[in-house]
């Protein structure tokens, strides 16, 4: 097992070094003056001296080469660089908004996990009944409103109407900003929870439909496996046949789905966090390739591939834990 998660990890590099380096070839093939933003901002004009020192500060003057190897030198060192736009380290900006996004990732998964693995026991269980057909109607539904869409259906129903017409104060959302304190890192203090639960739904809302039918399909094809079938005649109760032995089966690809979904909220959390103005990376990036400012979009993005490719290594790695029979390496020869 050890050798298969080492080939693993290298494969990770590949990964990497493809997806920053697409992403810095876009930044010279898109018209842009990196200097010019580095110096006083968009559409200001700049003193032709300070454009001059600005230019050479950030090697702007260089080859699209000697920048590119330039840069992935300063990356090893996990030197991420400068902001054009106001001068602040990368880095900074990580430290400032990486948090934020992995709050509303996690709470994301948590009601991707719950619902949507919830949702698909009961329609496989009760298969063609009326919580079958309203389980599939709802993922249908759920799997064809963009994000954007239903973003704003919630604030205007939940953040807008709601306080227009006296609703029950838990029934009141705020529709921008996030919690101003923590508790344990994830759990909003105080009121905070207003301003967390509907981008929380709306970040999560695709993904759970599809968690939901994937465990649905899962659920219904072990139904009737020689285990299940065994088990029953045992003696043992549905419920007992259905939570333990098919569930930990049906639960392979199921994990598989979400594990990928930890890096895939973290980069669609761009629509979400830009619609509800949280303070996390996905609003940054949109800020910051508005503006063109490369180094920041590079050094956040860089953030989300490798968030994207460990948690594809960890769910591989749990197959083991999830099905025995799953072996690697040698032992599966």
């Amino acid at each position: 097992m050890l050798g298969y998660a080492f080939r693993r990890v290298l494969l990770i590099v590949p990964v990497v070094v493809g997806g920053i380096t697409i992403l810095f070839l876009l930044f010279f093939v898109i018209p842009s003056d990196p200097a010019t933003l580095a110096a006083a901002g968009n559409g200001k004009a700049v003193n032709p001296v300070t454009r001059e020192q600005v230019t050479k500060q950030y090697e702007l003057d260089k080859p699209v080469a000697v920048q590119y190897v330039h840069y992935w030198g300063r990356v090893l060192h996990w030197d991420l660089g400068k902001s054009y736009q106001d001068g602040r380290t990368v880095n900074s900006i990580i430290g400032d908004t990486a948090p934020n996004s992995v709050r509303l990732a996690f709470w994301a998964i948590l009601i991707e996990a719950l619902v949507g693995i919830s949702a698909g026991i009961v329609s496989a269980v009760r298969k063609y009944t009326f919580l079958d057909v309203f389980a599939t109607v709802s993922t249908t539904m759920a799997l064809a409103i963009p994000a954007f869409v239903l973003g704003f259906i919630l604030q205007w129903i939940f953040g807008i109407t709601s306080r227009d017409n006296g609703w029950p104060s838990f029934l009141q959302f705020q529709v921008e900003g996030s919690p101003a304190h923590w508790n344990v890192f994830f759990f909003p203090a105080g009121d905070g929870w207003r301003y967390l639960v509907l981008p929380a739904i709306t970040l999560a809302c695709v993904n759970t439909a599809v968690v939901a039918r994937m465990a649905r399909t899962t659920m219904i094809e072990v139904q009737d496996a020689d285990y299940m079938r065994t088990a029953r005649a045992k003696g043992l109760s549905e419920r007992v046949v259905t939570m333990k032995h098919g569930l930990r089966n049906a639960l392979i690809p199921v994990v598989t789905l979400i594990g990928m979904d930890i890096g895939n909220l973290m980069g669609a959390a761009v629509v979400t966090e830009t619609l509800f103005s949280w303070p996390g990376m996905g609003r940054e990036i949109a800020r910051r390739a508005e503006a063109k400012d490369a180094p920041v979009v590079l050094g956040l993005t860089l953030v989300l591939i490798l968030v994207y490719v460990v948690a594809s290594l960890v769910v591989d790695l749990s197959y083991g834990f999830l099905d025995p029979r799953i072996r690697y390496g040698k032992e599966a020869r």
